[in-house]
């Protein structure tokens, strides 16, 4: 599964996010690529992907696009993440 993390600038809290997806996938046992983005150029990237997981702020953003857009209120919760992920996991 291809998961794209967005942030505003797509350099710091999408890679804090980006990281603790990789650890909840693994803890759950998923294979995933996770990449990250700033919020101007995922719009044109997300349907490269499986999934786009963002905050609530910058979902709006995203609207539009044909991949799930799920938001994530705290990006340091990793049970919040695995909850998401659950719910795409084959």
């Amino acid at each position: 599964m291809n998961i794209l993390c967005v942030c505003g600038n797509g350099i710091g809290t999408s890679v804090l996010l980006k990281i603790n997806v990789e650890s909840a996938a693994a803890d759950l046992g998923m294979d995933v690529t996770v990449t990250t983005s700033d919020a101007g150029s995922a719009k044109g990237t997300a349907n490269m992907n499986d999934l786009v997981l963002t905050s609530p702020q910058l979902a709006p953003e995203l609207e539009g696009t044909t991949t799930p857009v799920e938001t994530v209120e705290n990006f340091m919760d990793a049970e919040e993440i695995k909850g998401i992920l659950e719910k795409y996991d084959d």
